[in-house]
């Protein structure tokens, strides 16, 4: 039986494309376990998309055009000690994106999506001297819509989560947009809607225009919930 996918228009980043955090969660999906994702061309919108499994890797296909491929891997970063939910609500107050955004009806970082609509991830930087250079931090509210019928949020979303902020802990670029290349996830415990979550982004090094970050969600009690590494690209503006 062939399995399929269709990426709604809710969850776009750039206006006709998904978000690539959720686009590499729902990939995710289909396969076990801490895994990577790799995007290859932007996923379009409200189109049937074909899920094959070709080896030890799942393929995401339109029509012949293959748009990600995901494996199982293992994640391993340092994550840095995160700010307490009171500093990290101070620190989403001076997110950048705010002033000025490329993509402003991001289903994960858009300041122009609603409560309940998009996540409203906006992480900005925490106080000098607290963490890495950069680091940035979030809090964030999962409401009951993202919930499985098991009760927690569906591991999609924290693939989103996971996203976004790290883009936030490297400058913007002078020009253009930073776009997710690759992302690789460990989700370690299960987020509870309503939970209050901590969000960090950090970057880990670049070369060039390409940035490596690294993220992590942190649960109510303190506890890390996941932890994502990301590849990402700097775009020049068409």
């Amino acid at each position: 039986m062939t399995e399929s996918v269709t990426i709604g228009s809710r969850f776009h980043g750039p206006p006709d494309s998904g978000n690539g955090g959720y686009c590499c969660g729902v990939v995710a999906t289909f396969i076990e376990g801490p895994s990577r994702v790799r995007l290859l061309i932007p996923p379009p919108l409200d189109e049937p998309m074909e899920v094959r499994r070709e080896g030890d890797r799942v393929g995401l296909f339109h029509h012949d055009r293959q748009i990600a491929t995901g494996w199982q891997c293992t994640v391993d970063i340092d994550v840095p000690e995160p700010p307490g939910y009171a500093e990290a609500t101070q620190a989403s107050g001076r997110y950048r994106g705010f002033d000025s955004h490329f993509y402003p009806g991001c289903f994960v970082c858009g300041p122009k999506r609603e409560h309940g609509d998009g996540l409203r991830v906006f992480a900005g930087p925490v106080e000098p001297g607290k963490g890495p250079p950069g680091m940035v931090a979030a809090t964030w509210v999962p409401d009951e819509s993202l919930a499985y019928a098991s009760g927690h949020v569906a591991s999609q979303y924290l693939w989103a989560v996971l996203d976004c902020p790290g883009a936030y802990a490297f400058p913007e670029p002078e020009t253009g947009a930073i776009l997710l290349g690759e992302l690789a996830v460990d989700i370690r415990g299960a987020v509870a809607p309503g939970e209050k979550c901590v969000l960090i982004g950090w970057e880990i090094s670049h070369e060039g225009r390409k940035h490596y970050s690294g993220t992590a969600l942190f649960g109510e009690s303190g506890a890390c919930r996941a932890v994502g590494h990301a590849t990402w690209f700097e775009v020049p503006s068409a």
